[in-house]
């Protein structure tokens, strides 16, 4: 779906560590690894900042970090681009807002944001006037909703993922009270068939909205499923909600910068997401938005007769016609494009840290990136299975299963790993002592995703290998509590009460 070059057959032959090896000496990506400050194992457990390695060839030995999806790394131009920042405004002042400087990479102050849209349109598959740097995701959707989900006697319902990341609901919900309206009639939840089953097929998102279309005025999804892993069919389901003739917008939070986006060729009426992920931006880091050209035109001679020649939407300053921003007057022109759903001028520090991540990715190109990415995640994949092979052929019982999409067209780098019930701390306790870093989503999901740009087959190796030890000593752990449960005669809570 997102790419012609799918690797047809299984990426490992003989899974061991020298093959791993093989693998990262003809990656076309190796090098911008080198880009990123990989933490060592002695800095994840250190109790001071001081003693950080971030020298290239550093000797302590690096953790493997499997985390994009929540956290990237930093890249080591971030450094620069901050300091570059902080040093026009302390060269500059208020001057910084419009001089540039011949050995910055950064922008004058008020261009900053211009130019992150530029550099972001690629990622995301839009022209630059369809892009927006700005705000936090959650902001940006209720500024979305805000304009976009216009509630009719007729149409009023919002279609919505049932297990979407809990900020959407919120949004959603909130937005839905705003209105006047009880969410319990007016939110219609997507959700798995079967509660065992943890994804949901585009059938099921399309015969949704065919059911409801009469009454529906919004619908929206996460272009990946936090949780899952699962990478939705936004072509697909988008043409579907506009021949019914209704709006879609999607949360991109864990697709931008990990798989590949057309948002513009898909007729996508909005996304927001954020850009800490993938995007390796920082904790927090600024937002960004798209808006479809179609969505974003400006009839600025109606708007000067008092008419409103564009599209509603809570307006700010920063969103008002730049030859007149300065001028202070009182009717507002908003600039045509994403930017116009602009209000206050995005914050100038928050944008460096993104601008230099994606210089890595203009390095890259978003098809490389995802290629690899899909080598990796298959990979993964590949040595997860055998492990899983391995138990059954030894009459073990499974201590995990990967509930992510097995299709490469159906999940972007993130792989899902549910244990079994009562594994989940021992295992997360042995792999922070390995320096390995994933993440978990109780009571027994964990989160592994190889990041393209700084990760490796032998990270993904060493991962694996790790993975299945400490899941063979913790399930061992599981059955020796057990049993001293039984010798106490007591309920699991009293028997690990006495024990401890």
């Amino acid at each position: 779906m997102y790419t012609d070059q799918v690797p047809k057959k299984s990426i490992g032959q003989t899974y061991t560590k020298e093959e791993a090896l093989e693998l990262d000496g003809s990656d076309g990506l190796r090098h911008l690894r080198s880009e990123f400050i990989i933490p060592t194992k002695n800095d994840l457990k250190r109790k001071t900042l001081s003693s950080q390695s971030t020298v290239i060839g550093a000797q302590e030995e690096l953790c493997i970090y499997l985390c994009g999806n929540s956290l990237g790394l930093q890249p080591r131009r971030t450094a620069d681009h901050v300091n570059a920042h902080l040093r026009a405004w302390a060269t500059k002042g208020v001057f910084g807002h419009f001089k540039a400087h011949e050995d910055s990479r950064i922008p004058p102050f008020v261009d900053i944001d211009d130019v992150a849209a530029q550099r972001m349109a690629p990622i995301v598959g839009a022209s630059a006037s369809e892009v927006a740097v700005m705000e936090t995701l959650s902001a940006n959707l209720h500024l979305m909703m805000a304009s976009f989900y216009r509630p009719t006697k007729e149409r009023y319902k919002v279609i919505l993922e049932g297990k979407a990341f809990p900020s959407d609901h919120y949004a959603v919900e909130s937005q839905i009270r705003h209105h006047g309206l009880d969410p319990e009639q007016t939110m219609i939840l997507v959700e798995p068939p079967d509660p065992l089953q943890a994804t949901i097929a585009t059938s099921q998102v399309l015969s949704t909205i065919e059911k409801h279309a009469s009454t529906t005025a919004l619908i929206l999804l996460p272009g990946v499923q936090y949780y899952t892993g699962q990478l939705f069919d936004i072509r697909t389901i988008t043409a579907h909600a506009h021949s019914y003739g209704i709006t879609i917008g999607w949360d991109l939070a864990h697709a931008v910068g990990n798989v590949e986006l057309q948002l513009h060729d898909w007729e996508v009426d909005f996304a927001v997401w954020c850009s800490y992920k993938y995007l390796n931006s920082g904790p927090g880091a600024i937002g960004g938005l798209f808006v479809h050209d179609n969505h974003t035109q400006v009839d600025r001679e109606a708007t000067k007769n008092g008419l409103e020649g564009y599209r509603p939407r809570l307006a700010g300053w920063w969103g008002g016609d730049k030859a007149m921003r300065f001028q202070m007057g009182s009717q507002f022109i908003p600039i045509p494009g994403a930017a116009g759903f602009q209000v206050g001028n995005p914050c100038a520090l928050a944008i460096c840290p993104l601008l230099a991540s994606l210089e890595i990715f203009a390095i890259a190109s978003m098809p490389a990136v995802r290629l690899k990415s899909v080598m990796l995640t298959n990979y993964l994949e590949e040595l997860l299975s055998r492990g899983s092979s391995r138990s059954a052929a030894d009459g073990m019982d499974e201590s995990y299963r990967v509930i992510t999409p097995s299709g490469c067209a159906e999940r972007g780098a993130q792989l899902s790993i549910r244990l079994k019930p009562g594994l989940l701390e021992g295992v997360m306790v042995e792999l922070e002592e390995q320096g390995v870093v994933v993440d978990e989503r109780k009571p027994d999901v964990v989160r592994v995703a190889p990041a393209p740009l700084y990760n490796t087959f032998s990270d993904v190796w060493n991962f694996v290998a790790i993975f299945e030890a400490a899941c063979t000593k913790a399930d061992r752990r599981k059955k020796n509590i057990g049993g001293a449960l039984g010798a106490l005669g007591g309920t699991q809570d009293k028997g690990w009460s006495l024990i401890k």
